[in-house]
């Protein structure tokens, strides 16, 4: 398999350097033809004999000047097939300057033998800038022309699936771009729609604006339409989810497409592997917000980032963003090791180095030697039991991992003296009326508790569901649906604060390069959502009608549960952090840190000593006194 792979790595070395070496021997017949072509040209075609020789000495300054900006200007590693406008402005730049060069160049060397036999017309330098932008240029677009004016061999447009796509900004020309280049795509674009009326009519890559949204059934039918491409990643959840519904009356339900949110897209760029079927996600979890990239980069570039219980939905996620940014490496540790295989497989894109590490985040022994072997200077810790009804049976398990882990971990950051600490917590820490929820509050006093006993930050993120985590309500319902039902909702009035996996983690990271310590950072989820609301919109995504085809039952709050999740509790105050989507928890309590930090080594204590279930939970509610626990 080695020797494959070397010799791969090989050929592509000697492709590289026989396309270099053709386009540097073109380069030099066109520089130096243009050069004897704007002499000829200058003088009529007919060349004074005395200029013969003074020429050939012209012909070589302009190659060693215009050669020498070309690879100054990298032009010479791109390809050829998929030559793009940022080489041709590269080309234009490296010609004009080096023609400004030479020019300069011609003048000093006017009263030197052989230059000052036969003089350089100044109109002869334009000519020659003309000639050879036009010949070099021509080349290096010429594979593209070719190619992109040919017929694919592999399918006709017959073949192809005609698509109508909605939107003619930045991401409908790019998609588009990429529909017309690549030959194995299976898209025919044959239209924009767009609202906006400053661009009806005109023409995007030869593809025309037809209309408006309201226009649609007219083109559609006019142009037999298979499928709608909504490219609005800038859009608001809640246009994207009119569009569909006005698409869904037009009887096109399952042949509507649509590109990632913005938040989805670091680099701003979109290709074909990006269009996915409307999900959930698409119409509840999509709203424009401003990301300071930047800070997020400093705070992550060439550092060591470790994220536990990175096999999870929000820790997948994590490592996934935070490799947008590069870091020295990325340490990636969960207790199970399917969830850390699979993960590992779907980073196989990186570049950096990615550390599997299996590990318990209570064997205090593991941590350490994993801070001892690996020194992480940032700390990401998502890993926790998040089941509400099963914890309600299992406190002293929640307590094991929720609290002594999270104590463990926070420990050993500030003896290895740790950037920073970012605890992962949860809405359900407000008011809490679970074991989960306590357990996470709990989380959140130990790392106030700890702030400032070094250089280490410590800074807690707080935030409510996240749309097709495992294990949420959501997964259930796809699970439900496709058994034919019914989807079972806990109550018609349940309500809980959603935010789609990206943009949960982009918030978090930009919280945390912000946070200067001891801050709980509360994320703003917007509107709360019905869970009524939530398994409507699933079933008519799977093309189907709530209530017709699907039916929709009620069961009853399991302990644990409340009707409605706080982000902030009473005695809390908020303020804003000058970033959107990300306030500040002002917490009012004032209890001793030292009293608070026995309560919870003794709570941490009796979770190994088979203490009873009730005795756990009332000193539980001694450290969190808005705990409303469900079985006292």
């Amino acid at each position: 398999m080695n020797i494959v792979k070397k010799y791969f790595e090989f050929a592509l070395r000697r492709t590289a350097f026989k396309r270099r070496l053709f386009f540097f021997t073109a380069d030099i017949i066109f520089i130096s033809f243009s050069i004897y072509a704007s002499f000829w040209l200058r003088y009529n075609g007919v060349l004074p004999p005395e200029s013969t020789q003074p020429i050939l000495y012209y012909i070589l300054l302009a190659l060693i000047i215009k050669l020498s900006f070309l690879i100054i200007f990298n032009l010479y590693d791109f390809s050829w097939q998929f030559v793009s406008m940022e080489e041709l402005i590269k080309l234009f730049k490296a010609l004009s300057i080096s023609t400004l060069f030479l020019g300069m160049a011609l003048f000093f060397l006017r009263v030197y033998k052989p230059f000052m036999v036969f003089p350089f017309p100044r109109s002869t330098l334009l000519i020659d800038y003309i000639i050879s932008l036009f010949l070099i240029g021509s080349l290096r677009i010429s594979k593209r022309l070719v190619l992109e004016g040919i017929k694919s061999p592999f399918k006709s447009k017959e073949e192809k699936v005609k698509v109508l796509i909605y939107g003619a900004g930045g991401a409908g020309e790019q998609i588009t771009r990429d529909m017309q280049r690549n030959k194995n795509s299976n898209y025919l674009p044959i239209g924009f729609v767009d609202d906006n009326p400053v661009k009806q009519g005109v023409n995007i890559h030869g593809i025309r604006v037809l209309g408006k949204g309201e226009d649609i059934p007219t083109i559609c039918k006019n142009n037999k339409v298979d499928e709608i491409l909504i490219a609005l990643p800038s859009a608001h959840s809640r246009e994207i989810k009119k569009i569909v519904e006005d698409i869904r009356e037009l009887n096109l339900i399952g042949k509507i497409k649509i590109l990632p949110s913005v938040t989805d897209l670091i680099d701003g760029k979109v290709t074909l592997s990006d269009i996915h079927e409307v999900e959930l996600e698409d119409l509840l979890g999509r709203s424009p917000v401003k990301i300071d990239f930047k800070a997020i980069k400093d705070f992550i570039q060439d550092k060591k980032v470790m994220i536990t219980g990175a096999g999870g939905s929000i820790g997948s996620e994590l490592a996934k963003s935070i490799l947008q940014f590069n870091p020295e490496n990325l340490i990636v540790m969960d207790i199970d090791d399917t969830d850390l295989f699979y993960l590992v497989n779907n980073l196989e894109f990186s570049t950096k180095e990615i550390i599997p590490i299996i590990g318990d985040i209570k064997d205090e022994s593991k941590m350490t030697s994993v801070f001892e072997n690996y020194s992480p200077q940032i700390v990401i810790h998502s890993a926790a039991y998040k089941h509400v009804p099963i914890l309600e049976s299992h406190p002293e398990e929640a307590v094991k991992t929720n609290i002594e882990g999270t104590k463990i971990l926070a420990e050993l950051s500030l003896k290895y003296n740790i950037e920073e600490f970012v605890f992962i917590s949860t809405d359900k820490a407000i008011n809490p009326s679970s074991v989960m929820g306590a357990t996470k509050r709990v989380g959140e006093e130990l790392l106030k508790i700890l702030t400032q006993k070094n250089k280490t930050k410590f800074v807690s993120v707080r935030f409510g569901n996240v749309l097709g985590s495992r294990g949420s309500v959501i997964p259930l319902f796809k699970e439900q649906i496709k058994r034919g039902g019914p989807v079972i909702v806990t109550h018609p009035e349940m309500k809980r604060y959603f935010m789609s996996n990206s943009e949960a983690v982009l918030l978090v990271l930009e919280a945390s390069a912000v946070g200067q310590g001891g801050e709980v950072f509360v994320l703003d989820m917007g509107e709360p959502i019905k869970i009524l609301d939530l398994a409507r919109e699933m079933i008519r995504l799977s093309g189907y009608e709530p209530d017709v085809d699907i039916p929709i039952i009620f069961s009853q709050i399991r302990p644990g549960e409340k009707l409605f999740e706080e982000i902030l509790s009473a005695e809390e105050g908020v303020e804003s952090t000058g970033y959107e989507k990300i306030l500040r928890a002002r917490s009012a309590d004032e209890r001793g840190k030292e009293v608070l930090m026995e309560k919870i080594n003794l709570l941490i204590r009796m979770s190994h000593e088979n203490s009873r279930e009730d005795e756990i939970i009332k000193l539980l509610k001694e450290i969190v006194p808005t705990y409303k626990p469900s079985k006292l």
